[in-house]
């Protein structure tokens, strides 16, 4: 099983990152994906939930409005799309199989800074 996630890197406020999960080793088209991201000093949150037909489950508060997540069951991949980015959503995103067993991928570092 591997979760390679890709897209993470340094944007300034206001700005926009797609973040990129791949997925092998188990049946992703029949899997609920999410991402979850964690910055230092806090507690891991939950950011997005999306079913393996592609419907939304939930976002987290802080998100809604600015982050989508989509899939691609032909290639095996779920994106987080973040836009209008802020100081705060700096954090290590990481994608992960929903449900049990639960599958996690490395994480991919965003920052978010001026």
């Amino acid at each position: 099983v591997q979760l390679a996630e890709s897209g993470g890197g340094l944007v300034q406020p206001g700005g926009s990152l797609r973040l990129s999960c791949v997925a092998s080793g188990f049946t992703f088209s029949n899997s609920v994906m999410s991402w979850y991201r964690q910055a230092p000093g806090k507690e891991r949150e939950l950011v997005a939930v999306i079913t393996s037909g592609g419907l939304v489950l939930n976002y987290a508060d802080s998100v809604k409005g600015r982050f989508t997540i989509s899939r691609d069951n032909a290639q095996n991949t779920v994106y987080l799309q973040m836009n209008s980015l802020k100081p705060e959503d700096t954090a290590v995103y990481v994608c992960c199989r929903f449900g049990a067993p639960k599958y996690w991928g490395q994480g991919t570092q965003v920052t978010v800074s001026s």
